[in-house]
């Protein structure tokens, strides 16, 4: 008699426990719900919040200079919509930390030359032209 009271007192008092338990959301849960709040509220899309996602779900881990760049400039790139062989172009000048602004007087020619064709829409052979005239002008 006394056991089965015993395992009803038990049984009892470990339901409520393991109910109470499921309606708090774990930590990791909690960390969800706060990264897509902060995601939202930057208005983050595609490849951009998958990567703020993943940073901000690892918690508490410092980003280092180079990380923090990258992000930086995948965003910018993203922003600017760039594809294919700019975007890598754009990356590269990015992460070495050259601005549009900065860099040789090559560099900055050559940006300003980019920057004109892509705004005429030119490709292939024509492109190719008209850098080689913008460049050597």
């Amino acid at each position: 008699m006394f056991i089965k009271f015993l395992v009803a007192a038990i049984a009892m008092a470990a339901f409520p426990a393991l109910s109470w338990s499921q309606d708090r959301p774990t930590a990791q849960q909690e960390r969800m719900k706060s990264c897509n709040a902060q995601a939202s509220k930057k208005e983050m899309k595609g490849d951009e919040r998958k990567a703020f996602m993943s940073d901000c779900l690892k918690g508490g881990k410092d980003v280092t200079a180079q990380q923090e760049r990258m992000k930086t400039c995948n965003a910018q790139a993203g922003q600017k919509a760039l594809k294919g062989d700019e975007r890598k172009a754009f990356m590269s000048r990015c992460l070495s930390g050259d601005s549009a602004a900065g860099g040789t007087a090559q560099q900055r020619k050559m940006t300003a030359c980019n920057a004109q064709a892509s705004k005429k829409e030119l490709k292939g052979e024509q492109r190719r032209q008209f850098m080689s005239e913008c460049l050597s002008g």
